[in-house]
């Protein structure tokens, strides 16, 4: 069997949809080394940034440059190529550009890159490209449309799911955040009935024609002139679902599923004040009693919320009937307060939990849900801290919040209850930084935490994104949801929501117009429906956009959300089937741990910084991929299935199966100085064994340079999904006990502290 007969088999039994070089000719018998590294150029467009986002999240090496930037490199042979130690060399194992050609009209850089993606196998993205003969479809008319598509719903074709997209069921629907701004735009076309002698369009992503039976492609496959290029039609930003649901399969096919970094849909919903009474939201005085955002004197809530033993039964067979985990963060205080008020010795709240806690995951909470930061002054709104003569900060005492963590620790184990004490989440995130009050990290807390073994303690991710190192500890970012703490109803949820999204003129608090966040309702929601018609469908779409960005971080909601109208539920069931509605079985959401969480952060946070300062190398040289890292820096990688990690002595496997490939983490093995995984029996994922070279004259497909394409305001500036989009708007988390406190109709001076010493209970 030739080399040609060889590459083409292979190709096959990767099912990647490519033709076999036609052009050329072997050059040498020696085998190419590809590194690991994709190629972008970048025009400063939305879509080729989208791209970007997903190679920085996933941890994939690449490569900018910046078309607007004068002093950017010039794209030519030794830009794209050399040989090491006599071995010829790709740099580059994809390419993409912001449009099937982005430079003049005779461009030396397009012809390069050409010939070096045929010489080599690499493929090309055109991240938003027309519809035109000369990438394999017709004109967008007769049958065609141009124009937005805003809410089309998209579908992975046959071949769509047998190639990149396989992780996907098959709709592919674009949102429509706002009727009044347009948020997509693109061309939908037939591909030519005949193509150039050798080539093939085959559509991956298509959508019904407006007007017609037909079907336009938004994402093909156009081969050609021994090219392959991922032509897509519609243009997008990295926030977009339609764009995020195809994220990965672009990334799996330009690098043909070998690269470095992975992409995983996370799904983590922590409830927080477990056996707590959380303080309820007064609709009159529009604010909690017991929180600092009421009126002075207001009295605490006459019947706060807590579950009850037939909310933990429904908890459990919830999370059978869903295949669901919910980590509980428990406060055995709140269990010790409720015996008392009740006048008895026993909490039958407590008891189902301990006695089902194979059912779910708990995490220490403190005990008894103090503020640890610094000491507050509440009679003044916003609260401040409280300051000694001398002007200084006056701190809660390291021996006050160790206590609140090993009180708590030591009741749960008095309970028989199984936590991992590396695990913990204060009190509203209290000890860490609190902007504007508090900047600072109370000075205690690092300490503490050492004391008492804390490795993971959770943040609030609307204030601190990033992981960060508390002493010994590292923080685990939280995603606020608007499934507020002090609601048990679906209409106390919607008239707090009502207070906090409309503008005073409405009838609102005004929060809304004034925080940053520029999106308000346009008018209040009906108290009896705009859970269910509202609230629901725009968390969802929130939610989803956390799931789909490769993010680990958790989410957190409130006992008291599953408690009473159990308002939790319809939010996290219309994640949940609006996820598996769209993905297939091989492709789960993953919801870790709270500390595994932290881990893989904390992994990733190594990755990333090896990656950007260039400290790793890898490379594909036939069936071997080598990857060399810093000493103690794990390995992130894709593989195609069936490839294992080369020992000294035999190998071991890698990774897990996940959206059709193996990917995760891999270390060194004992007397190696690099990671050495072996692709599976085929040898080859579609890469040029040898190199080639492209015979003098021959036709290479490039195409004309690509006029100006339209780009509509709503995507080259992401719109939000509405009132809490804080991904979008960068602005502040209004939900309560998070961000911004927005004050209650008569909160004007003092206010009153809440039970145990705390402002609410949140």
């Amino acid at each position: 069997m030739g080399r040609r007969t060889r590459r083409a088999a292979a190709l096959a039994a990767a099912g990647l949809l490519a033709t076999s070089l036609q052009s050329l000719t072997a050059h040498a018998a020696t085998p190419t080394r590809v590194d690991l590294k994709i190629l972008v150029v970048d025009d400063g467009g939305p879509a080729t940034a989208a791209i970007i986002a997903e190679l920085a999240g996933q941890g994939t090496p690449y490569t900018v440059v910046n078309l607007n930037d004068a002093n950017r490199p010039t794209i030519n042979a030794a830009f794209l190529s050399d040989t090491v130690n006599g071995s010829p060399r790709a740099k580059f194992e994809g390419v993409v550009l912001p449009n099937d050609n982005p430079f003049p009209a005779g461009s030396a850089e397009m012809a390069a890159l050409a010939t070096y993606e045929a010489s080599y196998g690499i493929r090309q993205v055109d991240a938003y490209t027309y519809a035109q003969p000369s990438v394999g479809l017709n004109w967008a008319q007769n049958p065609g449309y141009i124009g937005s598509l805003d809410g089309t719903q998209g579908a992975v074709t046959t071949q769509g799911t047998a190639g990149p997209f396989g992780y996907l069921k098959g709709s592919v629907p674009f949102e429509q955040p706002d009727p009044a701004v347009s948020t997509s735009y693109g061309f939908l076309a037939t591909p030519l009935a005949q193509q150039a002698a050798g080539a093939t369009f085959t559509p991956l992503v298509d959508a019904p024609i407006p007007g017609s039976t037909a079907r336009g492609s938004l994402v093909g496959q156009y081969d050609h002139d021994g090219r392959s290029e991922m032509v897509i039609t519609f243009v997008y930003n990295q926030y977009q679902q339609q764009y995020r649901l195809l994220a990965r399969g672009i990334v799996d096919w330009v690098t043909k599923g070998v690269h470095l970094g992975y992409d995983r849909n996370y799904f983590e919903v922590q409830s927080d004040d477990l056996f707590m009474s959380d303080d309820r939201w007064d609709s009159t005085l529009k604010c909690t009693p017991g929180d600092v955002t009421c009126p002075p004197g207001t009295p605490e809530t006459a019947n706060p919320i807590r579950m009850t033993t037939d909310d933990e039964a429904y908890a459990k067979q919830w999370q059978t009937d869903h295949a669901f985990t919910i980590d509980w963060a428990y406060n055995g205080g709140g269990s010790e307060d409720w015996k008392s008020d009740h006048e008895t010795t026993g909490d039958p709240l407590v008891d189902r939990f301990v006695a089902d806690q194979s059912s779910f995951r708990f995490i220490n909470h403190t005990y008894d849900h103090p503020f640890l930061g610094c000491v507050q002054n509440v009679s003044v709104v916003p609260w401040q801290c409280t300051k000694d003569a001398s002007g200084n900060t006056v701190w809660v005492s390291q021996s006050t919040i160790s206590n609140a963590i090993h009180d708590n620790v030591t009741w749960a184990a008095q309970k028989g209850l199984h936590i991992d004490q590396t695990e913990l989440i204060t009190g509203e995130h209290s000890g860490l930084v609190t902007l504007p009050e508090q900047p600072t990290d109370n000075p205690y807390l690092a300490p503490a935490l050492n004391t008492n073994g804390v490795k993971w303690i959770a943040s609030d991710n609307s204030r601190e994104k990033n992981q960060r190192a508390v002493g010994n500890a590292l923080t685990v970012p939280r995603y606020p949801m608007n499934v507020f703490y002090n609601a048990g109803t679906a209409q106390e949820e919607t008239d707090e929501y009502n207070w906090i999204y409309t503008s005073a003129a409405q009838g609102g608090s005004g929060v809304c117009e004034t925080s940053g966040n520029s999106t308000c309702l346009s008018a209040p929601l009906d108290e009896q429906t705009g859970y269910t018609s509202y609230i629901v469908p725009l968390e969802t779409r929130i939610d989803m956009g956390h799931v789909l960005a490769n993010d680990p971080r958790p989410h957190f909601v409130h006992q008291s959300n599953f408690a009473e109208g159990r308002i939790a539920y319809p939010v996290l069931e219309s994640i949940l089937s609006t996820y598996r509605g769209l993905h297939n079985d091989n492709t789960p959401l993953v919801s870790l741990k709270h500390s595994d969480i932290g881990a893989e952060l904390q992994r990733r946070a190594a990755w990333n910084t090896a990656v950007t300062s260039g400290q790793v190398t890898a490379y594909q040289v036939g069936d071997t991929v080598t990857v060399s890292a810093p000493s103690g820096v794990q390995v992130q990688a894709t593989m195609p299935n069936g490839t294992v990690q080369q020992q000294l002595i035999g190998t071991s496997a890698f990774g897990s199966s996940y959206a059709g490939s193996l990917s995760g983490w891999a270390s060194r093995g004992l007397g190696q100085s690099a990671v050495t995984l072996k692709l599976n029996g085929s040898g080859n994922n579609g890469l040029s064994i040898v190199a080639v070279v492209v015979k003098a004259g021959a036709k290479l497909g490039i195409t004309k340079p690509a006029t100006k394409l339209p780009v509509p305001a709503g995507v080259r500036s992401a719109v939000p999904a509405g009132p809490g989009d804080t991904t979008r708007t960068k602005a502040a988390a209004l939900v309560p006990g998070t961000g911004k406190p927005v004050p209650g109709k008569s909160a004007t001076r003092t206010q009153k502290t809440g039970k145990a010493g705390r402002p609410g209970h949140k």
